[in-house]
């Protein structure tokens, strides 16, 4: 872990918090819920999602427009047409936006429109696309790799934090294992060791992990309980007729029942569940400098 400089904590008490609008802080008191489609399909899909989640509450909405797929016969996303859908959402309701960017070529475009980048975990170590993105002034969610290591993980985040980024957040997506039942393993452990060696908050995606609807609310309660900063979930208003990863996606009245579920187990460690208010006042803080000579001289210094 040496070569880690800048995600690193400082000491015990060091952590980082991203703030995306006067109310939306991941990484604070208060537990950070993302909710959505794996996939953006339609605005009248949109619409109903926004309308039903942001009074369970969550914080933020996700949904995808680029869509990396292992066939190249699956659907691919609705590019620029689902941008827009997004950006209309955002407006309309006030709700902070996550979608994942899967090219250099994308960045500005989706930047103009999303709250949050997201990278996926099939380009955890697409470095040159971590450079591009550690030079936009937007927050980076990084997904851990389907095989990565937490080291190699963590020097994923590392290239965002040099290029100038600072504002990243980490996400359990689950990693591979012999063991086709579920689809991925979700690591809870990797979650506690983060937390513990770096400032930088982490999100855990049960979805993805479990690959099956009926395990993801205790996957999720789990995740709160052992310290995560928040959860994104996969929801959808007819799940069996999602286009994308249907299987392991909620319907929107059983998301809602699962943020309801979860008050008293982030309760318990001291967390808290809030309501957003009807006023987003985007926050985007000066960009640093990039941070590559900074790493350089902590490595010369590190021998």
């Amino acid at each position: 872990m040496s070569e880690i400089k800048l995600a690193k904590k400082t000491d015990a008490n060091h952590k980082s918090t991203i703030t995306l609008s006067n109310q939306s802080v991941i990484g604070g008191k208060n537990l950070f819920i993302i909710g959505g489609p794996c996939s953006v399909e339609s605005a009248e899909q949109m619409e109903q999602v926004a309308l039903k989640l942001k009074e369970a509450p969550i914080q933020a909405l996700r949904g995808g427009v680029f869509k990396p797929r292992t066939s190249p016969y699956s659907f691919q996303g609705l590019g620029k047409e689902g941008i827009e859908i997004l950006a209309s959402v955002r407006s309309k309701h006030n709700l902070p936006i996550i979608t994942e960017v899967m090219a250099s070529e994308q960045v500005d475009e989706i930047a103009q429109h999303a709250d949050v980048l997201q990278i996926g975990s099939r380009n955890m170590q697409n470095f040159e696309l971590l450079k591009r993105v550690g030079k936009v002034n937007k927050p980076v969610m990084l997904k851990r790799g389907l095989s990565a290591t937490i080291e190699e993980f963590l020097l994923a985040a590392e290239y965002i934090l040099a290029h100038g980024n600072e504002r990243v957040i980490l996400c359990e997506r689950g990693i591979r294992s012999f063991d086709p039942f579920t689809r991925n393993v979700l690591d809870l452990g990797a979650v506690v060791a983060i937390k513990q060696l770096t400032h930088l908050p982490v999100i855990v995606d049960p979805s993805h992990a479990a690959g099956k609807s009926e395990l993801i609310p205790d996957l999720t309660k789990a995740a709160v309980a052992c310290g995560a900063d928040g959860i994104m979930i996969e929801c959808h208003p007819e799940p069996e007729k999602s286009v994308s990863d249907a299987r392991q996606a909620l319907s929107l009245l059983q998301m809602v029942d699962l943020v309801h579920s979860l008050r008293p187990v982030a309760k318990a460690i001291g967390r808290h569940i809030i309501h957003n208010n009807n006023n987003l006042t985007v926050i985007s803080p000066p960009m640093r400098q990039a941070n590559r000579q900074v790493a350089q001289k902590q490595s010369v210094i590190g021998g």
